[in-house]
């Protein structure tokens, strides 16, 4: 068996939580957050499994608000209120998941949930120099205004707000 995104449920979150030190050090949320997003849209959240059934990675994604991304490590409580996008709050895979095509897969994943939704173009704020990898899932960066730039602000002065079209079945 290969690599393969599934489904999070609720048991997951130990693993997220591992995972998030390893990946994102610089780039810490409370254990909460993370389980506020499974919560406010499970449809959204992924785990990257092995084909030896370990995770190598996860994902976390809701609808949100284009060129409005939640500051890093806050609350969402409920999907925002004039959601026009799906936004990629996270994705963290383990140095072991490099090169299995996670990544590619993943955008494919939430193309066709977009789709599904209806709901608009793939947003997420790049971080740990991953521009050029999603520049390749075509993805282009866009020129932050004031309150992007705020809110971009609570990751630190490299990250970069990215959107992707989804494309039409």
């Amino acid at each position: 068996m290969q690599a393969r995104w599934i489904a999070m449920q609720e048991q997951h979150l130990s693993a997220v939580i591992a995972i998030a030190e390893v990946v994102h050090p610089n780039y810490p949320e409370r254990p909460e957050v993370l389980a506020d997003r499974l919560t406010v849209f499970p449809r959204g959240c992924f785990m990257a499994q092995g084909g030896d059934g370990a995770f190598l990675g996860y994902t976390l994604s809701h609808p949100g608000v284009l060129l409005r991304p939640p500051p890093l490590d806050s609350l969402l409580e409920r999907v925002p209120a004039g959601a026009d996008c799906l936004y990629l709050h996270d994705i963290a895979l383990l140095p072991a998941a490099r090169g299995l095509g996670l990544g590619a897969a993943l955008v494919a994943e939430l193309d066709r949930l977009g789709r599904e939704l209806a709901i608009g173009p793939l947003a997420l704020t790049a971080v740990n120099g991953s521009v050029p990898f999603w520049l390749r899932q075509g993805f282009t960066v866009l020129e932050p205004d004031s309150l992007l730039a705020e809110k971009l602000a609570s990751y630190d002065a490299d990250a970069a707000y990215m959107v992707r079209p989804v494309p039409v079945a």
